[in-house]
């Protein structure tokens, strides 16, 4: 299968690893995903791999992503990387490869390694290329160097209390797909009084409102889940359609409650 766009919604693999990692991709692909996201900070590329190739799927038919770190952005030390990356995962290429952070301080000119990235893609090891954690300023800046059709998407952190509205709307209007990280809020979202009253009003979960309100605007989430039920509940959650009344409230939660933010990270749009 050769995939044209990122496939809705995503097996985020964040502190999985090991049993507990395999058998959440092969369940996950059991009940229909097909896009599965890593990235070599998580170490666990190897285990991804081997719970591909294991689950009966071809590899044809799965859009995999893996990232690259902010310490491999040197072209060379990029390049050998995604090498690395590829051996792990028992695979020729990846169907998608993101820089994980842009390069603190700017350290590494970042013509610098989008034209690795570039390269790497040239090289047919990368179907796509894309970012993630670029504000408004970076996602130009690339689009400047590599040109506007380059770059797939830009993966950001995208739940209730953390909207990402400007960064999310400037990508859309560039035509760049936004892809939604930790859309569940590591749980929070099960919590809120608001999600729980419009879950029940549709005799459903509150992540899969969430997940049903992420994908209506227009973003792919990456939800990660160790249980066949909670897999089979986000795949279900593409079905539901959310009134204006409903996304209205769930707008009115955005408190800019950013989970992802360590001392290397961009200065945020807020």
């Amino acid at each position: 299968m050769s995939f044209t766009t990122l496939p809705n919604p995503g097996l985020g693999t964040y502190r999985l690893e090991g049993d507990t990692l395999k058998q959440s991709i092969q369940a996950a692909l059991a009940c229909g995903f097909r896009h599965i996201d890593t990235a070599q900070m998580y170490g666990n590329e190897a285990d991804v791999g081997a719970a591909i190739a294991e689950s009966g799927v071809s590899r044809e038919d799965i859009f995999l992503t893996t990232k690259v770190w902010h310490d491999k952005l040197e072209p060379q030390a990029l390049k050998a990387s995604v090498d690395e990356s590829l051996a792990r995962l028992g695979s020729d290429y990846v169907d998608l490869l993101l820089i994980h952070w842009p390069s603190p301080g700017d350290a590494v000119p970042m013509a610098d390694y989008l034209g690795a990235l570039r390269d790497v893609q040239q090289a047919g090891k990368a179907r796509h290329i894309g970012v993630s954690n670029f504000t408004i300023a970076q996602i130009d800046q690339a689009v400047d160097i590599l040109g506007a059709d380059a770059l797939l998407t830009n993966q950001v952190e995208v739940h209730p209390f953390l909207q990402n509205h400007k960064v999310v709307d400037h990508c859309q209007r560039l035509g760049l797909t936004v892809t939604g990280y930790m859309p569940l809020a590591v749980g929070k979202v099960m919590k809120d009084d608001t999600l729980k009253r419009i879950a029940d009003e549709h005799g459903a979960t509150p992540a899969q409102i969430t997940l049903a309100w992420v994908v209506s605007r227009g973003i792919v989430a990456i939800p990660s889940s160790t249980k066949a039920r909670n897999l089979q509940g986000n795949m279900e959650a593409l079905k539901i359609e959310l009134s204006q009344a409903e996304r209205d409230a769930i707008a009115a939660l955005d408190r800019g409650e950013r989970i992802a933010d360590p001392d290397f990270a961009p200065n945020w749009d807020e």
